[in-house]
């Protein structure tokens, strides 16, 4: 988990947002992605490059269920 470094990174919302209850990406120290959901900004996972591309991969093809 990132905790001090997550303040200062430039996080981003889906277009598709409609709510105030989004998925927010940025990138993170190291070249990983980190994710969070907008209505907790103090709870985020990151992802080095691999699991990042695979989890995006998995969500476009709509393969989570």
């Amino acid at each position: 988990m990132i905790t001090s470094t997550a303040d200062a990174m430039a996080w981003r919302k889906s277009s598709r947002c409609e709510s105030h209850t989004c998925l927010e990406v940025a990138e993170a120290p190291g070249g990983r992605m980190a994710v969070r959901n907008s209505t907790r900004p103090e709870l985020n996972i990151s992802f080095e490059g691999p699991a990042w591309q695979a989890f995006v991969s998995t969500v476009r093809n709509g393969d989570l269920g």
